[in-house]
């Protein structure tokens, strides 16, 4: 279960949640990761093709989940430093996307258990985001939703590849193809996680889904 504590109030910005319009100094980190410090080393083509479709949706995901800048960075740069490192290994994957995306998340399940965080999603503001944009597509899929509660344990209880994609399409706003290329996987499989994310969550409710085709009316 990931649990998940109800997030501050709206109007109530700390300095750790995930920035609406702070992009001047996510762009800056992400240019000097890019430099991979300290580090003597030279990306080559591939690699610098790599991280420039990924790192960034890499630092809003550990943002989002770790609920610090700081913490996010540190988190990003040591998951591209080790890429960087055995870039060849990294080719022999069967899908480099992939083991990117299992390596992140393995980073940011360690510095949870190193900080003393039992949950993988901390109080951010970022959930509340998640809670509001699935309550919305859910009213116009369920017969009847009049309010978010217990909305944030259903979608915290989600399995693992469900809760993923309900935060990156969610939360961060990704469509579905790009979801799949972050994660290393198919479409079709982002939207059958998010198909099955919102039954299990309808259970979860006790609300029953209405027999209209939800994935054509929302953003692919």
């Amino acid at each position: 279960m990931n649990t998940v504590p109800r997030p501050e109030e709206p109007d109530r910005r700390s300095e750790d949640a995930p920035p609406a319009a702070g992009l001047r100094d996510e762009r800056h980190f992400l240019e000097r990761l890019h430099r991979i410090e300290g580090i003597e080393y030279k990306m080559t083509p591939d690699q610098e093709a790599f991280y420039d479709l990924y790192a960034r949706a890499h630092l809003r995901y550990a943002h989002t989940m770790l609920g610090s800048k700081q913490a996010a960075k540190a988190v990003v740069r040591r998951c591209y430093s080790h890429l960087a490192l055995n870039w060849l290994v990294v080719l022999k994957e069967e899908s480099p996307e992939a083991y990117a995306w299992k390596l992140l998340k393995q980073r940011v399940e360690t510095h949870l258990r190193m900080s003393g965080q039992p949950s993988r999603m901390v109080q951010t503001a970022a959930f509340e985001q998640a809670a509001r944009a699935t309550l919305e597509m859910m009213k116009r899929q369920f017969a009847v939703m009049e309010s978010a509660l217990g909305l944030y344990t259903a979608i915290a209880e989600l399995p693992e590849r469900q809760f993923d994609v309900i935060v990156m399409h969610y939360v961060l706003g990704y469509p579905s193809a790009k979801v799949a290329s972050i994660m290393g996987i198919k479409p079709d499989t982002v939207r059958s996680h998010r198909r099955l994310a919102r039954e299990r969550i309808a259970i979860k409710l006790g609300l029953s889904l209405e027999p209209a085709a939800a994935d054509e009316n929302e953003k692919e």
